[in-house]
């Protein structure tokens, strides 16, 4: 049974928990399934709202969640992250991308080159031209992966998606399931670790 980390590339902790699995999957003999699915409709279709909205007059809260992330940061050693300018990001043609890319077996190095994009260069990855200067450079075909993006059959797979991932529990990302237990945010991999551990 595959765990599935369920992300989306304009989440800066999905980056960061992204960075860190292959770690676990070395110590556990696990792989994650990687699944697209868009954080606007989970958001929307939960009623949640992202971190920086939900707390933006909590400033204990806020300057908490940034001491968290610099902690996780710094643990890990990852030391090319950095937020991005601008930040918040409409994802919305990137994970039709990933969505296109996964059908197609491309996924990983799409993962590769719109993560490293969005929070270690600062690219605007919401700008169709930028989207595909980034996929050419990493040696994907660029042209078909966006028009791919574009069919109704790559649309309705990403809507489905985070459908089911809403019905599975999901209100925020990163999220992980292995079967149908469930665990969210980058803070608690360790207890993804251990239950992958025990299997």
């Amino acid at each position: 049974m595959s765990p599935e980390f369920i992300f989306d590339f304009g989440s800066p902790n999905a980056y960061l928990a992204w960075k860190v699995l292959p770690e676990i999957e070395a110590r556990t003999g696990a792989r994650f399934d990687p699944v697209p699915c868009l954080l606007g409709g989970i958001f929307k279709a939960t009623g949640n709202q992202s971190p920086m909205t939900a707390n933006a007059n909590i400033p204990a809260k806020m300057a908490y969640d940034m001491l968290e992330m610099r902690r996780f940061v710094a643990r890990h050693g990852l030391t090319k992250f950095q937020m991005n300018s601008h930040f918040p990001v409409n994802t919305l043609l990137l994970m039709r991308v990933a969505t296109a890319a996964k059908r197609d077996g491309a996924l990983a190095a799409v993962m590769a080159a719109a993560f490293a994009a969005m929070w270690e260069d600062g690219r605007k990855m919401d700008d169709p031209a930028v989207v595909a200067d980034v996929l050419n450079r990493a040696g994907l075909p660029a042209a078909g992966l966006i028009a791919a993006a574009g069919e109704p059959q790559v649309k309705a797979a990403l809507i489905a998606e985070t459908e089911r991932a809403v019905a599975r529990g999901a209100f925020g990302i990163p999220t992980f399931f292995i079967g149908d237990e469930m665990w969210f945010g980058k803070d608690r991999l360790g207890q993804v670790e251990e239950a992958l551990s025990r299997r």
